[in-house]
């Protein structure tokens, strides 16, 4: 089918898939070790708290194998961390090409949601190997990993399109979200879990749509994570930002374009 006779759907997804690819090649054509760039970071960061927590303090967060605890979070979250951190710059970046062109500039946001969403699942098998290595059995949990990767991909594209055009505008906002991403890291059960919290901040960690995001995605090794209270507040408020950041970013397109 030539592209004039396509769906505007399927134009937008072929573009959108287009521009995925360009991003990852561009990425990773000057680099040595390419795709092993997009596992080393969570590897040595999981392995730095697997050391602090088990090896010079008495953890008493988490669930056993706690390699396999971190990593089930730590990887979704550099997603989600890559993903905002990138749309702070995605017209910045591409001024020119957004100018010249006439595809839906929602793209430019999507294809960066998309490329760190690629490089997520490109992470799965170092899970799995470590799951495997630690005797971590796999449970039904698994059937809600699709859910996840569903709810995730809701949430990230809807901060980042409240998140791209308001940087245009304001552009110590860049180093602002750089600081309230450091915070949420810390403020997410990624190194613990939202249960191994006080039960006076368990109802506010709901409100993270994070929190049952992350048990989603720990349901595959550990059932007793997912609390569905919490994956319906993260559900929701996804849905919410979704719809912020399609208003927002429906309000803000032409002055973004005269001011890029």
């Amino acid at each position: 089918m030539r592209p004039e006779q396509r769906t505007p759907f399927a134009r937008y997804r072929h573009s959108l898939w287009l521009l995925t690819q360009r991003d990852l090649r561009v990425r990773y054509s000057t680099s040595v070790l390419g795709y092993f760039w997009s596992i080393l970071d969570p590897l040595v960061m999981a392995g730095i708290y697997w050391f602090v927590f088990t090896q010079v303090f008495d953890r008493t967060v988490g669930n056993d194998p706690y390699i396999v605890f971190l990593l089930a979070a730590l990887l979704p979250w550099m997603w989600f961390n890559g993903a905002i951190s990138d749309c702070t710059r995605a017209f910045l970046r591409e001024a020119k090409l957004i100018r010249s062109t006439r595809i839906p500039r929602t793209i430019w946001v999507n294809r960066l949601v998309l490329s760190k969403g690629i490089e997520f699942l490109a992470s799965v098998p170092v899970l799995v190997i470590f799951a495997v290595a630690y005797g971590a059995p796999v449970t039904q949990g698994i059937f809600l990993f699709p859910l996840a990767i569903l709810i995730q991909t809701v949430l990230t594209a809807g901060i980042g399109l409240m998140v791209a055009p308001l940087v245009v505008f304001f552009r110590d906002l860049e180093r602002a979200i750089k600081l309230v991403l450091r915070f949420l890291f810390y403020a997410s059960p990624i190194i613990y879990a939202t249960s191994d919290l006080p039960s006076g901040l368990q109802t506010w960690a709901a409100f993270n749509p994070l929190s049952g995001l992350f048990s989603l995605y720990r349901a595959t090794f550990f059932p007793e994570q997912v609390d569905w209270f919490v994956v319906g507040v993260s559900a929701v408020m996804s849905l919410i930002f979704l719809a912020l950041g399609l208003f927002v970013f429906a309000r803000t397109e032409r002055a973004v374009l005269k001011e890029i």
